[in-house]
């Protein structure tokens, strides 16, 4: 099965700048990487000849041969048992997780062994080691087919989790998490996968930093991967109401950028944190419980979160009621104690 909406390869020189989705970006990416170090590997299912569920590595065996980008068989825990070994001998595996529920199989071996081979071996061992994973919803998929699982990830001491919500961050998030000498998980917004940006091949990005998407002053928006589109439009419906709002494209789920994000609602004194996952014990209420921690002092208002419902993924019909959307956003906007202002 193949979920694509056009071809993504690119043939574009290094150092080019051009209009890209952020899918041809991720595939432009890992050809860049598997270019430069030929210690880089890249596998999973149907990653070969197919391409790719979403076709993010299309074109990659035939350019690079098959001991570079190759299938695998249906058995996540083995692929990323098989990436530890090829991590622990030197090579640079990048592998992929067909979705985001699928990944849970592998999940021992993520916990045991790639977030904890440089703990137990005083740095002896490190796993330069990238795991993807396409997550979230709004592609209308069936269960197993969307989940959000960031939290499993971002609570497990020795991984770094990130997640793109542009095209550029996607290239320039996923180069620096191959030439990582650690563990990264990278979570890629399947909703996102056919938007379309400027990208900027010879920009770099740093693993552990939020940026500022918009500038506002009177509220912040905190969000990551597909909330962030969310939260800048529903920033443009607030601004045709009079308010100046600020948005903090979070990316690095772990580590935590705590600088920008505690500066950014320093500056505005109301916050408001979105996410697709459900809010029990979340990322989002994590993110929400460092914001008091740290910014108490200056809130005009208690933090709110927006995030999924705590309920598993809701089937294709009913997802539209399951995903954050521009109105609750502004709900939760509207109870910031303007009154007070």
């Amino acid at each position: 099965m193949t979920i694509a909406q056009d071809d993504t390869r690119t043939t574009a020189d290094a150092g080019t700048v051009t209009t890209m989705t952020m899918a041809g970006t991720l595939n432009r990416a890992l050809a860049d990487a598997l270019a430069a170090d030929p210690d880089v590997v890249v596998f999973g299912e149907d990653v070969g000849a197919l391409g790719g569920v979403f076709r993010i590595t299309d074109g990659l065996t035939a350019r690079f041969g098959e001991d570079r980008c190759f299938d695998t068989p249906l058995a996540e825990s083995g692929i990323v048992g098989t990436a530890v070994g090829m991590a622990m001998n030197g090579l640079r595996p990048v592998v992929e997780m067909q979705f985001d529920a699928f990944a849970l199989p592998a999940f021992e071996q993520v916990v045991s062994h790639v977030a904890k081979l440089g703990n137990r071996t005083r740095g002896g061992i490190r796993m330069p080691l990238v795991i993807r994973i396409p997550f979230g919803g709004g592609i209308g998929g069936v269960e197993h087919h969307c989940d959000s699982s960031e939290a499993y990830y971002a609570h497990t001491p020795g991984l770094t989790v990130v997640s793109p919500s542009t095209p550029q961050d996607a290239y320039s998030l996923l180069r620096a998490a191959i030439a990582s000498p650690d563990p990264v998980i990278f979570l890629e917004p399947k909703k996102l996968y056919w938007s379309k940006g400027e990208v900027d091949t010879a920009v770099t990005a740093e693993l552990g930093t939020a940026r500022i998407a918009r500038e506002g002053t009177d509220v912040t928006l905190l969000a990551y991967g597909a909330s962030v589109p969310l939260a800048l439009e529903a920033a443009e419906v607030a601004a045709a109401e009079g308010r100046s709002v600020q948005v903090v494209d979070v990316r690095s789920l772990s580590p935590f950028d705590d600088a920008t994000v505690t500066a950014a609602v320093t500056s505005t004194g109301r916050a408001v944190v979105i996410a697709e996952a459900p809010g029990h014990v979340s990322v989002a209420s994590e993110i929400q419980a460092r914001v008091f921690e740290r910014c108490f002092e200056y809130l005009e208002a208690p933090v709110r979160r927006v995030t999924g419902f705590d309920t598993p993924y809701a089937p294709p019909k009913l997802e539209h009621w399951y995903l954050p959307d521009v109105d609750r956003v502004l709900d939760a906007i509207d109870t910031l104690h303007w009154e007070d202002a």
